[in-house]
């Protein structure tokens, strides 16, 4: 056989020289550089993506990403939505190959562990001066978005407010066994800081009493739901009247939703989760991220958010003339917590609810 022709070892040149460039341009890095910056991200159509995990209630999500997209049409916007623990669990089981880009509503002592994992980014945001040091990683690797006040909450047209616990330790009378409905403990962020601090106001350094607390606690509650919308659905249904939860989604419930839930805060005082966000670790569309961790501290946006999904803003910049009338009328007081002391303990104290307390309360 002849060999090719001139023509032929050209075109052939041509498609391999082609082929190597696509190549080339594949590898090239889209995740942007390391450090304090938000990268370049390298461009290209790859790095028009953004995957978020999130445990924002829907409520928040649909209000919030409609108005990035708008700002940001270019960016394919992928939502994940689970529980915060979830997302911790998810997060550092793909740490050597992430998925997701930008960690949004996490609680304090999960996004501690996360960074003190190396799952989370060092970055600093322009707003950085804006949240106090006790809302944010020294390190600048998450930062408190909103505080979430944790409360009593009731069925309002099953109880009187008279009859709703004072404080927390009231839920322990007898009266209320099996009008309890608590949110599933292990997979909810919200819920595992509730349960944590129950222990820890009782004694950080031993546990026992805050165990023996949370015992009575489960001989009151009548079962675990599931998830958020369950448990909203037996608390309408009156098939319990009392639960534990974060004041921001009663208010959105009672207010957009029309449920018939208010909420009692405990005289003794409350724990008052920071609720943040992060950029994962080798996250692939860094500079996607850092656009949707800017425009999520947005002062226009905070107000917004508090005004019609009842967000209190740990931006200490933002005047209180603009924040809404419901924001002015609540009056927090903190439990004193070493938040640090939660992150490290919390996985040790809810295990351990979960194989000795859980369903045994009763018995």
């Amino acid at each position: 056989m002849k060999c090719v022709t001139s023509g032929m070892k050209k075109w052939m040149m041509g498609i391999m020289t082609g082929a190597l460039a696509l190549s080339l341009s594949a590898c090239g890095d889209s995740s942007g550089t390391n450090g304090n910056s938000g990268g370049n991200g390298g461009g290209g159509a790859e790095e028009k993506k953004l995957v978020i995990y999130t445990a924002r209630d829907k409520n928040v999500v649909d209000a919030v990403i409609p108005k990035f997209k708008e700002k940001h049409p270019d960016i394919d916007v992928q939502v994940m939505t689970m529980g915060a623990q979830q997302i911790l669990e998810r997060v550092r089981g793909e740490k050597a190959n992430p998925q997701a880009d930008f960690w949004w509503g996490g609680t304090q002592a999960a996004l501690i562990t996360a960074a003190n994992e190396g799952l989370l980014e060092s970055v600093k945001p322009s707003f950085a001066d804006k949240v106090p040091a006790q809302y944010k990683d020294a390190q600048d690797r998450w930062y408190g978005e909103m505080l979430l006040p944790e409360v009593i909450m009731y069925n309002s047209q099953a109880l009187k407010k008279e009859d709703v616990p004072k404080d927390w330790d009231e839920l322990l009378d007898s009266k209320y066994k099996g009008k309890i409905i608590i949110r599933g403990v292990l997979a909810s962020g919200t819920m595992r800081t509730i349960y944590s601090s129950m222990i820890y106001r009782q004694d950080p350094k031993d546990p026992t009493k805050g165990y023996e607390w949370l015992k009575k606690l489960d001989a009151n509650t009548k079962e675990y739901a599931q998830d958020p919308t369950n448990l909203y659905l037996k608390l309408a249904r009156q098939e319990g009247t009392l639960s534990l939860w974060n004041l921001q989604d009663i208010l959105i419930q009672k207010e957009k939703q029309k449920q018939p839930f208010d909420f009692a805060i405990p005289s003794s005082g409350i724990p008052i989760l920071v609720d943040g966000v992060g950029v994962v670790k080798g996250a692939k569309h860094k500079d996607a991220a850092m656009k949707f961790y800017e425009f999520l501290f947005d002062e226009k946006l905070r107000v917004e958010l508090a005004e019609n999904l009842f967000q209190i803003p740990t931006r200490t910049d933002i005047s209180k003339d603009k924040m809404p009338a419901w924001f002015k009328n609540i009056e927090l007081k903190p439990l004193p917590i070493d938040w640090q002391v939660m992150a490290e303990k919390e996985k040790e104290w809810m295990q351990y609810w979960d194989e000795n307390i859980k369903g045994k309360g009763a018995k």
